[in-house]
């Protein structure tokens, strides 16, 4: 992963936790992943330019809803990253397990084994990403904060696991540990907050903040999505941008949603191909110890958007 693109504070952290590179590149790549699979269907599909300065493109310079989430699952999945690396003993010199929570002590059952230690995770994250922002600008607080909505997004959903122990299965005593929720979980919930984001301007009174752009609209909290401007027409091709349009993108026949023909389209229609497929099938297992297939042939139609 190159330094190029960090800030002074960031190179130093590096330089400071000298295993952090390939974790934070691994952030990085699980951030695109998560996001490509929640936008696969839509007008935006996350697009990514390896050649491009900006990963996202120029369509990732717009204070848009989408721009909020490329920040919200971007924290999201440093605070990820790190904490699992915590945990499978990768920063050892810096942090494992987490055992503060083992101070608490519930009635019912005991903290025992190795908690994922998110609260770390979160530190790291905030430490990496928030230096970048400049919090006297617009753009600055909205980054802000939809990076601790991503941070918050995997606190949140962090899941208590537990095991039975006592006499011939009596479950006497439970051992219970927290642990990381999946982050397909975590991206999900995102775009969830992504579809309900919060249109909000900038305010300079006694302090700079965000406030909704009309009182009729509900108050965003910290943990929704807040965006600046409206985000561009993703239908045709903007090279300017980096938007590739949806000519030539697969349409859903029978879905209503933006995944439907008449949405993803943007209103020009589709063309149906059919397509000769081969698949495996009739699959048995053969003792010991193989999977035999048949290769089976089949014609499917599929519509793409003029």
């Amino acid at each position: 992963m190159k330094m190029d693109f960090f800030v002074d504070k960031q190179k130093e952290l590096c330089a400071k936790y000298d295993k952090i590179l390939p974790i934070i590149g691994n952030g990085a790549k699980l951030a695109i992943e998560e996001c490509q699979t929640q936008f696969a269907y839509t007008r935006w599909n996350c697009t990514t330019f390896a050649e491009k300065n900006n990963t996202f493109g120029n369509v990732a310079t717009i204070k848009s809803r989408e721009a909020a989430y490329l920040n919200a699952i971007s924290a999201a999945s440093m605070a990820y990253a790190v904490t699992r690396a915590c945990t499978k003993g990768e920063l050892s010199e810096w942090c494992s397990c987490d055992n503060k929570i083992r101070q608490r002590k519930p009635t019912k059952w005991k903290w025992g084994a190795c908690s994922d230690d998110i609260r770390y995770g979160e530190k790291f994250s905030k430490e990496f990403l928030d230096v970048r922002e400049d919090q006297n600008t617009a753009l600055g607080l909205m980054n802000l904060h939809n990076n601790e909505a991503g941070r918050r997004a995997v606190r949140s959903r962090m899941q208590r696991t537990c095991k039975c122990h006592g006499v011939s299965g009596s479950c006497s005593m439970q051992i219970c540990w927290r642990r990381l929720p999946t982050l397909r979980k975590v991206a999900e919930g995102l775009y969830k907050r992504y579809e309900g984001a919060s249109h909000v301007k900038y305010v300079e009174r006694r302090r700079k903040k965000l406030k909704v752009i009309s009182p009729d609209f509900k108050k965003p909290n910290r943990t929704d999505l807040v965006y600046l401007e409206d985000s561009p027409d993703y239908c045709e091709k903007n090279e300017t941008l980096n938007i590739l349009g949806t000519r030539g993108r697969v349409c859903n026949l029978t879905s209503q949603g933006i995944d439907g023909c008449p949405l993803l389209c943007c209103g020009r229609g589709y063309q149906t191909r059919v397509k000769d497929v081969e698949e495996k099938c009739q699959c048995a297992f053969v003792w010991c110890c193989n999977v035999v297939c048949n290769t089976c042939r089949s014609r499917k139609e599929e519509h793409v958007c003029n």
